[in-house]
């Protein structure tokens, strides 16, 4: 996933890892129209270590077509810190990409998504990095965190919730996460296949919110800011908390729909925007749009 207003030309890709492929899960139905795969990853290298929040590259192999030998893409880590002495493990979520050509119009493959959702158990990929991150889990366990994502955008979001209660045993400030997809089938990290997300919810401080399209046949946009409005006292008396820390991330229509959202929170686009600046000036706000 790609950090705002930094290219992926500008990453540093020297340093570089074998990482293994220990599992590759489908975690959407099949009968999904997305097809989102929820990949586990081994580097054994005592030099690479990661934290929740960061991203990792991954170096697809190419055919050197306009003059690249290598693909280069970012994906979010979606665990907490894992595995045994040298070796450390971590996953990502990485959903199959199509894209009609501009030129020809035809339909083509994603080349980083396709080349990772296609590996199996025993495989080899290069990875560069940890890079980041843009989220990072407060120390203070006071902090309230309000986390906002769509799609793949969540990943990060379930690495700290793991942190959180699987690992800290709690936390004493809110949680609450809003997310969402096209389809309820699409629904990462909670739907019949994989719901990592329900493992929480009998905790006191955690609380989730899902967003769905209403009309997805139409491609109508996940009516996220439906949502947050229907929670809107607590979601403003959460930004207007010096304690709380906001977490954006998704593509940059999650963006638009928090913008709308927060607006009519605030009373006006203006107040909205001024007071979501104020945030990033005191830096209560976090975002990965990609």
């Amino acid at each position: 996933m790609q950090q705002q207003q930094k290219k992926l030309s500008d990453y540093d890709t020297s340093k570089q890892f074998e990482a293994k492929v220990i599992s590759n899960e489908r975690i959407t139905p099949e009968e999904a129209e997305a097809e989102v795969r929820h990949i586990v990853l081994e580097v054994n290298d005592n030099a690479f270590e990661y934290h929740p929040g960061q991203n990792i590259g991954v170096l697809v192999p190419t055919d050197g077509e306009f003059g690249n030998k290598e693909h280069f893409r970012l994906y979010s880590i979606a665990s907490s810190e894992g595995g045994e002495g040298d070796r450390k493990q971590f996953a990502i979520a990485v959903r199959r990409c199509f894209y009609i050509d501009d030129f020809s119009g035809e339909r083509m493959k994603g080349v980083a998504s396709n080349y990772l959702c296609d590996r199996s158990p025993g495989d080899t990929i290069r990875i560069t990095g940890p890079y980041g991150g843009a989220f990072e889990l407060p120390k203070d366990e006071n902090i309230n965190l309000l986390m906002i994502g769509m799609g793949t955008g969540i990943a990060p979001f379930r690495a700290f919730v793991k942190q959180i209660y699987a690992e800290k045993g709690g936390w004493k400030g809110k949680v609450r996460l809003f997310f969402g997809a096209k389809r309820g089938l699409e629904l990462i990290y909670m739907n019949d296949v994989k719901n990592d997300f329900a493992l929480y919810y009998d905790k006191d401080t955690f609380q989730a919110f899902e967003a769905l399209s209403p009309r997805p046949a139409l491609d109508e946009p996940v009516a996220l800011d439906e949502a947050i409005e229907q929670h809107g006292k607590e979601v403003w008396e959460m930004v207007q908390d010096p304690l709380t820390n906001v977490y954006v991330a998704g593509q940059e229509g999650v963006m638009e729909r928090l913008d709308k959202a927060m607006g009519k929170l605030a009373g006006s686009e203006e107040v909205w925007q001024r007071k979501k600046q104020d945030l990033k000036d005191k830096g209560r706000w976090f975002e990965l749009i990609y």
